[in-house]
Formats: C-alpha cells, sequence, structure tokens
C-alpha cells in the first residue's frame, strides 16, 4: 500500500535547521528538548506515537521525560506543525504530514498510511448544527485482511 501523491502532497526530508527555523516562525522557541522530539517526527513523513516517539529518543541516547515528549507533541499540534490523530479514545498518532489527507489504518498492526486528498469524495454532507462550520473532514478507514468465508474456496 504506496499510493502515489501528487507532488504538493509529498514532504521532503527536513534538516535540523529547517525544523528550528519552523518551530520559530510558529511562535515556539527551538529549545533543545523541541528540537529532539521535532526532529524524531519531522526530519521525514512519520506516523508515530508519543511513545514510539520516547523510544527512538532513548535509542538515540537523549535523556527526556515522557512528560516532555506529550508536552512538545501537543504544542507541535497546537501550532499546526505536526498533525494529532485520534485512532481511538485511548490512542493518538502524530502525522508530520501537514496537508489535510486521509488514511487507512490496519487495526491488525497499527499502520496507518496516507491517502491523498483527491482519492475520496463526498457526494453528501450532512447539515451541521446551527452556528457552526466544518473546521476539516479527516477520514480514518479502518481495515484488516479479508477473512476467509467457509466454502468460498478462499
Amino acid at each position: 500500500m504506496s499510493p502515489e501523491f501528487p507532488v504538493e502532497f509529498s514532504q521532503t526530508p527536513r534538516s535540523l535547521e529547517t525544523i528550528a527555523r519552523e518551530l520559530d516562525s510558529r511562535g515556539l522557541k527551538p529549545t533543545a528538548q523541541r528540537l529532539r522530539v521535532a526532529s524524531v517526527l519531522m526530519s521525514a513523513p512519520a506516523h508515530m506515537t508519543a511513545e514510539q516517539i520516547l523510544d527512538e529518543l532513548r535509542r538515540r541516547g537523549s535523556r527526556v521525560s515522557k512528560a516532555t515528549v506529550y508536552n512538545t507533541l501537543k504544542a507541535l499540534a497546537q501550532h499546526g506543525l505536526v498533525r494529532q490523530i485520534h485512532l481511538d479514545s485511548e490512542r493518538s498518532v502524530y502525522d508530520s504530514t501537514r496537508v489535510p489527507h486521509h488514511h487507512f489504518h490496519d487495526i491488525e498492526t497499527g499502520e496507518l498510511v496516507d491517502i491523498a486528498p483527491d482519492e475520496i469524495a463526498f457526494s453528501r454532507f450532512p447539515q451541521l448544527p446551527e452556528g457552526t462550520e466544518a473546521a476539516a473532514v479527516e477520514v480514518v478507514i479502518r481495515i484488516r485482511r479479508k477473512r476467509s468465508s467457509a466454502g468460498s474456496g478462499e
């Protein structure tokens, strides 16, 4: 499942200097700890949980607390530097691809795969509650391996 995306959807790898400039341009001071956390997620296109980021930082020899990782991810998401995807009530994944897009979520492996925005079309949209407007539409399609049916010969 490696979809081809238009050039504007693709994300090129970012250097630490580029990440520092991006944080600064969004009003976040690029501290050493923020840069360490941000570089794990933002250096290349990635979908990672806070725990995966913490594990990667520790693998690299960084001494960073779980609270620092969570606080940094919250700040990055609030400033539009990463996207937080709520997969269920207990798990969020952070996405370094900032342009609007959708996802396949493999419920057996946990893997997320990007879906280009033009791959999904809506023929109808529900009426919004009075006094509201749609801020975004993000579709997560949960997938799993096909299950063979009894007697189907699969």
